[in-house]
């Protein structure tokens, strides 16, 4: 397993305890990232129903896909399970082994939030169920997530180190003549080559006029001379995620773009200056928020200026869900919390979108960030920046 023994005891105590708290005799959890964090079950297979029932003392158990059952013996430290094959019922299965297990009466939990398990499948649970309570518990293994543990730390940090070999090639890469496609695939071979592993988001590599366009990714353009790239890359390990924008621009740095460079700059040094435990999410949004938004070049900063990250599967590399830094939140920042904070700017001239990012760890008396790259953008003139055709650069790679 990805952890110690311990740290998975720490989570379902800790989980336990809120449980208690909520008066539930058991809870039924079906979101991927809350299953890898209570006992590393990890599948690509997550859209077929799969559930950690955790009751208040007794033993879990998990319902999977008959297929999947081999990820719960193999990774997990669960020793129950109750699988159902494709030609089966899973909820169903889940109603029998809740019979089985003794809780068919009882008080039950469930994330009616939770991406994999649709309304349908709920209402199914509403009228069979109908002996016990059912209760939505969403974010209940959340509040456990947004602190992360020093052992989460640690993985945590060799995501850094994917994602900031991914960002290194893609500076490189990035070149008048060269196809976003190529880009991506540096980034991507750079990445996995570090030690990184398939990511909830594969990069985002968008040049000139493509990057107004919100979440493009490479389509097969060409980098013109004189143009800019953005990328935007979320490495990942055993499904832990860090990430960082960066920007290249191919011409000489014009005084909106250098202006641009400087206000993001300006925003990462002053958030890093007060970020501490205490500060709530409503003064770091304001802290980046309106440092960006003082300029003179036509940007815009048109998103949350951060969200939490850490566990994550397609289709979302973020746990903006658990906490993003938005305006009027006044949730106070704690020691193990992660952010990747974005004070990129939308529209530079009205045509051009610029980012300078990073992902940071909040400290028991201030924050760290995980990389060590330059924040600069990384400019190349036109008149000194090799121009290779597709075939030139992939004869080259």
């Amino acid at each position: 397993m990805t952890f110690a023994p311990e740290e998975y005891e720490r989570r379902i105590t800790e989980l336990r305890e809120r449980m208690a708290a909520r008066l539930l005799d058991a809870v039924i959890i079906t979101d991927p990232e809350n299953l890898i964090y209570l006992t590393d079950y990890q599948t690509t297979g997550y859209s077929f129903f799969q559930a950690l029932v955790v009751p208040l003392e007794d033993e879990p158990f998990m319902i999977t896909r008959a297929m999947e059952e081999s990820n719960v013996i193999e990774r997990t430290w669960v020793e129950i399970t109750r699988p159902y094959p494709d030609t089966g019922d899973a909820i169903q299965q889940l109603i029998a082994a809740l019979t089985e297990f003794d809780l068919a009466t009882k008080r039950i939990g469930y994330e009616r939030n939770s991406y994999f398990f649709p309304a349908y499948q709920q209402d199914r649970i509403h009228t069979s169920f109908q002996r016990g309570t059912l209760r939505d518990c969403f974010g209940i293994v959340e509040e456990g997530r947004r602190r992360k543990s020093p052992a989460e730390i640690e993985i945590m940090t060799r995501a850094a180190i994917a994602t900031q070999a991914g960002i290194a090639a893609g500076l490189e890469a990035a070149q008048p003549g060269v196809t976003e496609n190529e880009i991506g695939a540096a980034i991507s071979a750079a990445m996995f080559r570090a030690g990184g592993e398939p990511p909830a988001v594969m990069p985002y590599v968008a040049s000139g006029p493509r990057s107004m366009i919100g979440h493009a990714t490479w389509e097969g353009r060409e980098v013109q001379p004189g143009e800019h790239v953005f990328l935007e890359v979320g490495g990942c390990y055993r499904r832990y995620h860090t990430a960082m924008m960066r920007t290249v621009v191919l011409d000489e740095l014009s005084p909106s773009m250098e202006k641009a460079q400087e206000r993001m700059k300006m925003a990462l040094r002053e958030l890093k200056a007060e970020m501490r435990p205490g500060l709530t999410v409503s003064d770091a949004d304001s802290i980046v928020r309106n440092i960006i938004t003082d300029n003179d070049v036509d940007a815009r900063l048109v998103t949350r200026s951060g969200y939490s990250i850490g566990i994550a599967f397609p289709p979302s590399w973020d746990e903006g869900y658990i906490l993003s830094l938005n305006p009027g939140d006044f949730t106070v920042l704690e020691e193990g919390m992660t952010f990747h904070v974005i004070p990129w700017m939308w529209g530079v001239d009205g045509d051009k979108t610029v980012g300078i990012s990073d992902t940071i760890r909040v400290t028991a008396d201030g924050c760290a960030s995980f990389f060590d790259l330059p924040e600069d953008f990384t400019v190349t003139p036109a008149e000194t920046a090799p121009v290779l055709s597709a075939v030139e650069n992939m004869e080259e790679a």
